[in-house]
């Protein structure tokens, strides 16, 4: 079983409320329910804060135990070098995961401090981003990897 932690930034508390039109009507919640249901052979955890130290302790904290690692930092993705430093610090793939395309957003959302550390970006698809993001990362693990951490 490989465990792939997914961990949301500023503002995605709110998926199914906020932005309807960009973002969709279903929750985060609800999503990661029926993402865990289909994908029961990878131990998933879901970490959500709107604190950028607060995201890079939840980042640190997965340095030893996780296989990969699913990351939306929001609006941090534009901004942030602690984000960019944390996830430069783990020895595993990172998908970058955003529910919008930030390529047709604007243009201050085109920029991402962190893609270049990450193993592949993903926007545009909703919240079906994430699972095409974990079935990236398992296919990558499945092709590299003798065994899983945990």
């Amino acid at each position: 079983m490989w465990t792939i932690p997914i961990i949301n930034g500023p503002n995605l508390n709110l998926t199914g409320i906020r932005e309807i039109e960009i973002y969709g009507s279903e929750s985060f919640e609800e999503y990661f329910l029926l993402l865990k249901n289909d994908l029961p052979n990878v131990k998933f955890s879901y970490h959500q804060s709107n604190h950028e130290g607060a995201l890079v302790d939840i980042i640190q904290s997965f340095r030893l135990t996780a296989d990969a690692l699913i990351i939306n930092p929001g609006a941090y993705t534009h901004t942030s070098v602690a984000l960019r430093d944390a996830l430069s610090s783990v020895d595993f793939p990172i998908a970058e995961v955003h529910i919008s395309s930030v390529r047709n957003r604007e243009t201050f959302r085109q920029t991402s401090m962190i893609q270049d550390v990450c193993y592949f970006q993903l926007s545009g698809y909703g919240l079906e981003s994430y699972r095409m993001a974990c079935l990236r990362l398992l296919e990558y693990l499945n092709a590299t990897a003798s065994s899983p951490v945990s």
